[in-house]
């Protein structure tokens, strides 16, 4: 294991109003994460990697929805949420997922309410030209099993991953623009040497005190954060 899973981080050029959407979707809390940036903070959450970090950036949204939440309903329908500021795109098909939006048009799936799961986001789904070798870089990075359908390929038991699964699903476009949403990722060593000669690609090192953790991309291009690990004692 090079890093186990953080929590994700969602690019707004309003934080505090997709902050505010995002905490009705999930039953959250809002805080100030200063720099006009906020964090949702579900309060049902079993881990702090439940957290999205809302981060404010100048340039508008461009291009597909590449990196989204699934998330399970609390009732039959999404109306619930609908009331609170989502907007439909897709009504279900065989697949029983509602595709619906944030304030922003970043796209997420919700699904009927199961009598076996709690509501709320059950795993975290990328789009990949090679889902079964995205799967086994992440699960070499991250550990934990990868497992391989005809059409996607997930990855189960990754350190700090606080969903059920995080999906990759097979698509023919590649990616263009940067994620919206990206997750990051705590070092397992201090610095990031591991991931990069495992593939990851450096963007950009640590520019002060205050933005202290390194960005990088793996083999398809998505960005990520790494931070060195917390001191322990």
């Amino acid at each position: 294991m090079i890093a186990r899973f953080k929590d994700l981080c969602l690019d707004a050029n309003d934080p505090l109003a997709l902050g505010a959407f995002w905490a009705r979707m999930l039953d959250g809390d809002v805080a100030d994460a200063g720099d006009d940036d906020t964090r949702v903070d579900p309060r049902s959450a079993r881990s702090p990697a439940e957290s999205i970090w809302v981060n404010k950036v100048p340039e508008p949204r461009v291009g597909r929805t590449r990196v989204h939440l699934d998330l399970r309903l609390p009732g039959a329908d999404p109306a619930p949420l609908l009331a609170d500021g989502a907007r439909l795109v897709r009504e279900p098909n065989d697949d029983g997922r509602w595709v619906l939006a944030d304030p922003d048009g970043n796209e997420f799936c919700a699904l009927a309410a199961d009598a076996d799961s709690r509501p709320g986001p059950f795993q975290l789904v990328v789009d990949a030209l090679d889902p079964a070798a995205q799967a086994t870089w992440w699960a070499g990075v991250l550990g934990g099993t990868a497992e391989y359908g005809s059409t996607d390929a997930l990855v189960f038991g990754s350190a700090g991953l606080p969903w059920d699964h995080w999906v990759f699903d097979g698509v023919s476009e590649p990616k263009t623009v940067k994620n919206r949403m990206h997750w990051d990722v705590e070092l397992a060593e201090p610095e990031p040497m591991a991931l990069i000669a495992a593939g990851a690609t450096l963007l950009r090192e640590p520019i002060d005190e205050a933005h202290w953790w390194w960005v990088l991309a793996d083999p398809e291009g998505n960005e990520f954060c790494a931070f060195a690990p917390r001191p322990t004692g």
